[in-house]
């Protein structure tokens, strides 16, 4: 039914945008010989009518789909005992057989609530579908003929219709904004639970968690397998995410520097239209591709070099992990740092020439100064990449939560550790699945720090140059 309604919608705002067109066309006579008189174009008159079909249709979907279906779930289920609707497992699990039931695709016996509550669902859900799509309709047409009556040679269709799109605008900020908010408070909730909820056993104090210096959330699920002690320390998580992150960014940010100084100052531009989307190409690789190449190429590679030099290195290291990630957020660190760079008004450079400049000097103190800003912001969101990124770790750096700063051992971040834990079906009643939301509130707030910095930096530097 809901294809029929949004064919039916398609066709109702094509026709309406057609007839108040046509409508405004006739105001302003043949061929528009008139059309100085009308106040707007035809075009803005036939916008104006599609969105006043459109909104109501739309608006009318959105509110009572779910409603209907709430409504068809809850006849339905009054057909079962007084305890399937109250336990969601039951409830689910019963939903599910009438569904298959309607559609044809139930396969044992029929039990006689279940014949009743499909034989409602059925009902009742094409009665309301016909009643949503009578209700969009009249909506819709309602719409259409409010905008028709109005339109004339003093009616402002134009104002209303940008009007309506600043609306729409509006809540698409809104959403984002909405969205971002909601994120955080649902992760901070979880978090809350994890500290101060009584009835959580194992659970740390906000000093374990934050100062404490071992990571281990597994605890004993059976008698045999003895006293497993745990502990849910941050500092081996946030000194493994730091190590691979110094890393990666002391791989790509030379290179993603220099490269982008060299394509935007002494590359011809022959050379500059392959060699940058060749470059480009390594943001468009998959991570577990890279991870792939980091455990089977990488870390052998650093493992023999070791062994040669008598180095103890471990099968999975944060030197493999970092070397990895750090080809990987190369572009982020060139790309941008090219397009900043081309930013920089020519005649800096003219200013600089005409001094007495050479290039290589008017880049380190002229160029480079006046795109710190940008370079800035390039690197920090390299580092926000490099911070969340997961599957290079795992299969390059290994699960283990060492408190270490040798890049040749193993050791895990924040976000593997967040993957770990929440992997299969989890409950949320348990110190151990909680700890992901107190670890993803935590790393928010360092990657909220970390962006922080960049702004005051690049709003220290902006002042100077603009």
């Amino acid at each position: 039914m809901a294809g029929i309604y949004f064919l039916t919608l398609a066709f109702m705002v094509a026709a309406a945008y057609f007839i108040g067109q046509g409508r405004a066309s006739t105001l302003a006579g043949p061929a528009g010989t008139t059309l100085g008189a009308v106040h707007s174009l035809p075009a803005y008159h036939g916008m104006l009518a599609a969105s006043a079909v459109l909104v109501p249709m739309l608006l009318v979907y959105l509110f009572s789909a779910p409603l209907l279906q709430r409504w068809i779930e809850a006849g339905a289920l009054a057909a079962y005992p007084a305890d399937v609707a109250a336990d969601a497992l039951k409830r689910s699990s019963a939903l599910r057989e009438i569904f298959n039931v309607v559609s044809g695709q139930h396969s044992g016996a029929i039990s006689p609530e279940l014949k009743q509550a499909a034989a409602y669902y059925s009902q009742t859900a094409r009665s309301g579908n016909w009643l949503v799509f009578a209700v969009g309709l009249i909506a819709g047409l309602g719409g259409l003929a409010f905008v028709y009556h109005n339109i004339g040679v003093s009616f402002r269709a134009r104002n209303h219709f940008e009007r309506l799109i600043l609306v729409v605008l509006w809540l698409c900020a809104a959403v984002a904004v909405l969205t971002t908010i909601g994120i955080v408070f649902s992760v901070a909730f979880e978090t809350y639970r994890f500290f101060f909820d009584p009835a959580l056993k194992g659970k740390p104090t906000v000093t374990q968690f934050l100062f404490g210096t071992e990571w281990n959330p597994q605890a004993a699920l059976r008698a045999d397998q003895g006293d497993i002690k745990t502990a849910f320390g941050f500092i081996p998580l946030l000194t493994g995410t730091l190590l691979i992150t110094v890393i990666a960014i002391c791989v790509a940010g030379p290179l993603g520097l220099f490269s982008a100084i060299y394509l935007s100052e002494y590359a011809s531009p022959r050379f500059r239209t392959w060699a940058k989307p060749v470059l480009e190409i390594l943001a468009g690789i998959p991570t577990v591709v890279l991870g792939f190449f980091g455990a089977l190429t990488v870390a052998p590679l650093i493992r023999g070099w070791g062994e040669a030099l008598g180095l103890d290195v471990a099968s999975e290291s944060a030197l493999a992990a970092g070397l990895v990630m750090g080809m990987m957020i190369i572009p982020f660190v060139s790309s941008l740092t090219d397009d900043v760079i081309n930013a920089v008004p020519q005649s800096l450079r003219d200013g600089a020439y005409a001094l007495g400049s050479t290039k290589s000097e008017t880049i380190r103190q002229v160029v480079l100064p006046a795109a710190l800003p940008g370079i800035v912001s390039a690197f920090m969101l390299a580092i926000s990449r490099a911070i969340g990124e997961t599957m290079i770790v795992v299969m390059a750096a290994g699960l283990a939560a060492n408190l270490t700063l040798n890049p040749l051992d193993a050791v895990t971040t924040i976000t593997v550790q967040i993957k770990t834990i929440l992997v299969g079906d989890q409950e949320f009643d348990s110190a151990k699945t909680l700890a992901a939301f107190a670890l993803g509130f935590v790393l928010f707030f360092v990657t909220l720090m970390l962006n922080v910095i960049a702004m005051n930096v690049v709003k220290k530097y902006r002042e100077q140059y603009d």
